[in-house]
């Protein structure tokens, strides 16, 4: 045995620098671990991936293509939504004793048929006080910032539906607010 050969475990003989002194060139052997690794770990991202696009929703374009090829796009804000204008208001702001101030607004109620644009008419004197009387509550700070205005709007849908119950508005949309 020569100084560039070692022995295995096995008891056979490997050659370091990678030349076969008595073979005929012969590639290496992979084991079955090499071969699951290399092919097995790509397979399982790829399946990774594309179960992870399906479910956060990147692949729905795919699944609808039978929709835009009849031509029937159909969208939620398609259907029959109407807008009713509230008159503009304008109410003084709690301010403690302090200067005043005043909110001037206008908003549009999202009603889903016209038979509900004719029960707001009719129900309007009710929506106006309720929006009056919580409006001269409020103070500037609560205005402040869009997590303001989302509050106030939120509150606003919530009165509206109180004072046309068992009717029902859909969304309070502003149309004009000005704080002075």
């Amino acid at each position: 045995m020569s100084d560039d050969d070692i022995d295995d475990e096995d008891g056979d003989v490997d050659d370091i620098d990678g030349e076969g002194e008595g073979e005929g060139g012969g590639g290496k052997k992979v084991s079955g671990k090499k071969i699951a690794l290399f092919a097995g770990l790509p397979l399982l991202l790829i399946i990774g991936g594309v179960a992870g696009a399906y479910f956060t929703g990147l692949m729905d374009p795919l699944f609808e293509g039978g929709i835009a090829e009849s031509g029937e796009e159909t969208s939620p804000l398609a259907g029959s939504v109407l807008f009713y204008d509230l008159p503009e208001m304008l109410v003084n702001l709690n301010t403690g004793g302090k200067q005043t101030n005043y909110l001037k607004i206008k908003v549009s109620l999202e009603v889903e048929n016209e038979n509900m644009l004719l029960q707001l008419e009719n129900l309007l004197p009710r929506v106006v006080d309720n929006f009056q009387v919580y409006l001269r509550e409020l103070r500037v700070e609560d205005l402040n910032g869009s997590a303001g205005l989302y509050r106030l709007k939120e509150e606003l849908l919530v009165r509206v539906n109180t004072a046309i119950r068992p009717h029902k508005v859909n969304d309070v949309l502003f149309r004009e607010m000005l704080v002075q």
